[in-house]
C-alpha cells in the first residue's frame, strides 16, 4: 500500500534545484522557487512570474533540498506493489507503488489514476533512471484522486515534452527539463543539478492542513497521581484515525493511537508541583494532511502538591493516674479539613483503643496507665476514606505524666438529660456525685467530661460533692464516663464514673 511522501518545507515549492533553475518564455510558477546549495535563478526578472519567494541559496532553500531527499528516500524504499510496462498512455491505474519493467517510464497519451473513492488514495512511480513525456502524454485523475497524492521517483532526469500535462510532484534524483507549453500539476523537485523551464504552468497543490489539539485537562493535577490528557488530530477539519502521538510534559513521554474521532487520550505523571507544560505531537499518521511531526499549540497546567493527612493528639486536661481511665482524643485532618469515619488506634496505655472520628475529625477514647511516670501516647489512622493518603499516618508522640494512686475517691454512675422546658444555659445536664472516704468536709472536687472540666463541688459531712445541672455539650455527652478529681491532704486523688442518657431524657 502507497502511503504519502513527507516533503517537509519543499512541499511549498513549485520549483527546487540543486545547481540553477533557468526560464525562457511567461512561465508562472504558483508556489515558492528556489535553489541550493549554490547556482542561479534565471528568466524571473521577468518573463517569469513566481506567486512565491525566491529563494537563492538562502536557508530556506537549503532545508527545502534537505526535505527533499527525505521524502526521495522515502519514496525509493517503498516497496512496490505492481510492476508495469514502460509506456503508461493508454492505460488507467489504482492506487499504489508501481516500478517500471525497463527501469525508465515513458508517457505518450492519456494515463489515468482512479482513486476509487478515496481522496487519500496514494500514486508512486518509481524508476531506475528516465521519465520522458510526449507532447499526447497527460495525466488524468478520476475517482476522488488528489495530484497532492501523486509522485514520480526519477533515478536520473525527467523530461517533459513539449504541451504535455503532467500531475503529481516529480521528484529527480539528477535534473529536470519542461520543454514548451509543458503543464505540472504538481512539483519539479530536483536533488542533484538544475530544473530548465519554457514557458511553463507550475502549480503546487492545495496543501492539506494537519492540526493538533491539546485538550483542557479537567480536574485536578497532582504530584505523583496520573492525569489522563487528550488531543485531537484533524485533517482540513476532519478527525484522523490511527495517528500515533506522543503527549510530552509529564516524567515520562507516552504515546497513544486516535480513535476514529480522531482523539488520543493517554496518561501523565508529573514529578513537580507548579506550572508544568503538555504537547502532544504526531508522529505516524497515513492521511492525506502531511500530520507527522506536527506539534501542537503547548497547554499550561498547575501540578499542585500531593494532598496532606495530619493526626494530632491534644493534651490532655487533668491528672492521669495509675489504674484510672484517662480520656484521650486526636484530630485527623485532610489538607486542613477533619476526615470524618476515620479509624485511629490510640497507643501508650496498657492496651490500645480503636475509635472512630466524628463530623469535627475528633477521635475520643480512653486509655489506662498501669505504672507511674512518664508515657507516650500516639494516634495512628488504620483506615479512612479520603483524597489524602492518610491510612497508617502516625502523629507526633505526647508525653504525659501518670501519677501514682493516692486516697480512695468514688464516682457515683450518672446520667445525662435533655435541659427543659427552656434549654439555658446548656441543652444538656447531668448531675455528678462523688464520695470521699473516710468521710471529709470541705474538700472540693473538680468534675471532668471527655478531659474538660464541668464544674466544682464541695464535700459535705459525709464526704459527698453533688454537682447538680452540670451543662454539657453535644459532644460531650457522647462520653460514657467522667472524672472527679480533689486534693486531699496535699495529693490528687480521682474516680470515674459512668455517664448513660437519663430514661426519660427529659
Amino acid at each position: 500500500m502507497a502511503t504519502l511522501v513527507p516533503l517537509g518545507t519543499a512541499a511549498t515549492f513549485g520549483v527546487l534545484a540543486n545547481t540553477a533553475v533557468t526560464n525562457t518564455g511567461p512561465t508562472v510558477v504558483t508556489g515558492d522557487l528556489g535553489v541550493s546549495p549554490a547556482g542561479a535563478v534565471t528568466g524571473f526578472n521577468p518573463p517569469g512570474t513566481v506567486t512565491g519567494t525566491i529563494h537563492v541559496n538562502d536557508a530556506a532553500a537549503a532545508q527545502a533540498q534537505a526535505d527533499l531527499l527525505i521524502g526521495y528516500g522515502n519514496a525509493l524504499l517503498q516497496p512496490a506493489t505492481a510492476t508495469v510496462a514502460t509506456e503508461l498512455g493508454g492505460t488507467t491505474l489504482t492506487p499504489g507503488v508501481y516500478n517500471s519493467l525497463s527501469g525508465t517510464f515513458s508517457l505518450n497519451g492519456p494515463l489515468t489514476l482512479d482513486a476509487q473513492g478515496d481522496p487519500n488514495a496514494v500514486f508512486i512511480f518509481k524508476t531506475n533512471t528516465t521519465l520522458i513525456t510526449g507532447a499526447a502524454g497527460t495525466v488524468n485523475l478520476a475517482g476522488l484522486a488528489q495530484s497532492s497524492h501523486v509522485f514520480w521517483q526519477v533515478g536520473s532526469s525527467a523530461t517533459l515534452g513539449v504541451g504535455t500535462t503532467i500531475r503529481g510532484s516529480i521528484l529527480a534524483n539528477t535534473s529536470i527539463t519542461a520543454n514548451t507549453g509543458a503543464i505540472v500539476d504538481g512539483r519539479l523537485l530536483a536533488l542533484g543539478a538544475a530544473v530548465t523551464l519554457d514557458t511553463n504552468a507550475v502549480t503546487v497543490p492545495a496543501l492539506t492542513t494537519c492540526q493538533v489539539v491539546v485538550q483542557p485537562v479537567v480536574g485536578p493535577v497532582v504530584v505523583g497521581q496520573p492525569t489522563p490528557v487528550s488531543a485531537v488530530v484533524t485533517c482540513n477539519g476532519l478527525p484522523v484515525s490511527g495517528a500515533s502521538v506522543t503527549f510530552n510534559g509529564g516524567a515520562v513521554p507516552v504515546t497513544v493511537t486516535t480513535n476514529l474521532a480522531g482523539v488520543a487520550t493517554g496518561s501523565l505523571t508529573f514529578n513537580t508541583a507548579g506550572a508544568a507544560t503538555v504537547t502532544a505531537t504526531v508522529t505516524a499518521a497515513g492521511t492525506a494532511c502531511s500530520c507527522t511531526g506536527v506539534v501542537s499549540a503547548p497547554v499550561t497546567i498547575t501540578v499542585t502538591p500531593q494532598q496532606s493527612c495530619q493526626v494530632v493528639v491534644q493534651p490532655v486536661v487533668g491528672p492521669v493516674v495509675v489504674g484510672q481511665p484517662t480520656s484521650v482524643s486526636a484530630v485527623v485532618t485532610c489538607n486542613g479539613l477533619p476526615v470524618s469515619g476515620a479509624s485511629v488506634t490510640f497507643n501508650g496505655g496498657a492496651v490500645p483503643v480503636t475509635v472512630t472520628t466524628n463530623a469535627a475529625g475528633v477521635a475520643t477514647g480512653s486509655l489506662t496507665f498501669n505504672t507511674a511516670g512518664a508515657a507516650t501516647v500516639t494516634a495512628t489512622v488504620t483506615a479512612a476514606g479520603t483524597a489524602c493518603s492518610c491510612t497508617g499516618v502516625v502523629s507526633a508522640p505526647l508525653t504525659i505524666t501518670v501519677g501514682a494512686p493516692t486516697g480512695p475517691l468514688s464516682a457515683s454512675p450518672a446520667c445525662w438529660r435533655v435541659n427543659l422546658p427552656f434549654p439555658i444555659p446548656h441543652l444538656f445536664v447531668a448531675t455528678l456525685k462523688a464520695t470521699l472516704t473516710p468521710a471529709q468536709a470541705g474538700v472540693t472536687v473538680t468534675f471532668y467530661v471527655s478531659g474538660l472540666p464541668v464544674g466544682t463541688a464541695v464535700t459535705n459531712a459525709s464526704g459527698v460533692a453533688t454537682l447538680n445541672n452540670a451543662g454539657l455539650s453535644i459532644l460531650q455527652i457522647s462520653a460514657s464516663s467522667y472524672t472527679a478529681v480533689a486534693t486531699v491532704g496535699g495529693s490528687t486523688v480521682q474516680a470515674t464514673g459512668s455517664l448513660t442518657p437519663c430514661f426519660p431524657p427529659v
